[in-house]
């Protein structure tokens, strides 16, 4: 059972970071490559560490796997809204010697001998994190999202406090109270919904179940919801029931690195995000705080609730602050909101009903009630036709029913270098893969294949 990670956590403060070097800004965002250019002839793809070979002669199955995996993730459309292409850095940071390394506790203060060089790269995470995003402070060890967000709900609340949260027929996460997850077991949640009329947050409702309920924490963020959220509506409400406010960006942090997205940072106590998805980085978890919670913070992630952090996924965490920290990701994330609008268009020219009337963000949910489909036939029939998406079930779905929708995303397809024309392409072979029509795979084959996520670039 969490407890409340009130006990500062001895720890040093990280130093301010310095700026990172500026990309080269362009009109369509580059492969996480960088060049695109054709290398020789039968040259290992740049998505393989180098000593790939090493894995194909102790385990030829295993390699035969992930070989097969690097080729689904090439030829099919990758509008997962929740994945996106790691750079070849990063994924050399997560194969590297780090991953050796034992180190639990934090820089200067471990429970084991040897962290020397350790130190100097989580330090170094910390503070590309804080200068990315403008924190106070930052912890970079969460294995994941739902690990970060477990952390903030143990430095701030005890169990039986209420919280108040999206409710997960209307976006929230299972960490949003799921009776199947550990917030729903340890905690008493309330849920706010959107509107029927607008499919937007309904902040009337929000101020009113604050007010009845006094929440000690209100967290705000969802994963299904494509529009911006109003930080600051939700600063005012939770000063108002004096709940603390915990913001849940898994999905925009990235788009916030961009400036292509408000930052929750200044109004938000405790900000969770994870790493991967519109962030570009490694699969893992990200905490940004005040200074004041920031032990509450570090305690709560351990000795609470992990035990060593994986230095080498904290390494391609840094990785991906400093590649976010440049123009080229700012022409990026701001191309995949672009993306993300003109596909929507798209998807409702087919005839969709694409809720919310659009997006602000890489996120699109869509009912296909009009075309008499499921969401799990419509994911089939997108899966045959090599296009990869989400199932969803819209907001006031009835129970019992099958869910009516389709989410997806534009973070992976932009990172490819696709742009407006592959956009309106993309709509166009979603209807075609919803109506069946032949030969709507080789299509996307095609088009794939103008594209590859880790072009094989000369030696």
């Amino acid at each position: 059972m969490p407890v409340s990670a009130a006990t500062p956590a001895e720890t040093p403060a990280a130093p301010a970071a310095e700026p990172a070097s500026a990309a080269p800004a362009g009109g369509r965002a580059a492969p996480p490559g960088g060049s695109a250019a054709s290398g020789r002839a039968g040259a290992p793809p740049t998505g393989l560490p180098a000593d790939f070979s090493a894995l194909r002669r102790q385990d030829p199955e295993l390699a035969g796997l992930l070989l097969a995996e690097l080729d689904r993730q090439s030829r099919c459309l990758q509008l997962m809204a929740g994945e996106n292409f790691a750079s070849p850095a990063v994924l050399a940071a997560l194969g590297s010697p780090l991953a050796n390394k034992y180190a639990e506790g934090y820089p200067g203060r471990r429970h084991h001998a040897g962290c020397e060089l350790v130190d100097l790269a989580e330090r170094l995470a910390v503070e590309r994190a804080c200068a990315l995003f403008g924190a106070e402070h930052a912890n970079v060890q969460p294995y994941s999202g739902s690990s970060a967000v477990l952390a903030a709900y143990a430095a701030l609340l005890v169990p039986g406090d209420t919280v108040l949260a999206t409710a997960l027929p209307h976006g929230g996460h299972l960490t949003h109270g799921s009776r199947s997850n550990f917030s729903g077991r340890w905690f008493r949640f309330v849920g706010y919904g959107v509107r029927a009329d607008t499919g937007l947050i309904d902040y009337d409702q929000v101020r009113d179940l604050a007010l009845a309920h006094r929440p000690k924490a209100i967290v705000c963020g969802t994963i299904a919801h494509p529009r911006h959220l109003d930080w600051a509506a939700f600063r005012e409400i939770a000063d108002e029931a004096g709940a603390y406010l915990i913001a849940d960006a898994a999905h925009t942090l990235g788009l916030v690195a961009g400036g292509a997205a408000p930052n929750p940072v200044p109004y938000a106590d405790v900000v969770c995000a994870t790493t991967h998805k519109t962030l570009r980085g490694p699969r893992g978890g990200l905490i940004l705080c005040g200074e004041h919670l920031g032990p509450r913070v570090d305690r709560a992630v351990f000795p609470f609730s992990q035990g060593g952090p994986h230095l080498h996924s904290i390494a391609a965490k840094a990785v991906a602050f400093q590649e976010a920290a440049g123009a080229g990701f700012a022409a990026y994330a701001h191309q995949v909101v672009a993306n993300a609008r003109l596909l929507a268009r798209e998807l409702a020219g087919q005839g969709l009903d694409v809720l919310t009337g659009g997006t602000d963000t890489h996120l699109i949910t869509a009912d296909l009630a009009p075309l008499g489909l499921s969401g799990g036939s419509a994911r089939g029939r997108c899966a045959a036709a090599g296009i990869v998406l989400d199932k969803y079930a819209p907001p006031y779905s009835r129970a019992g029913e099958e869910c009516s929708g389709i989410r997806l995303g534009t973070a992976a397809v932009t990172t490819q270098g696709m742009g407006g024309a592959e956009m309106t392409r993309i709509g166009e072979l979603i209807g075609r893969a919803l109506r069946e029509e032949p030969a709507t795979v080789t299509e996307v084959t095609a088009l794939t294949r103008r594209f590859p996520p880790y072009p094989v670039t000369a030696a």
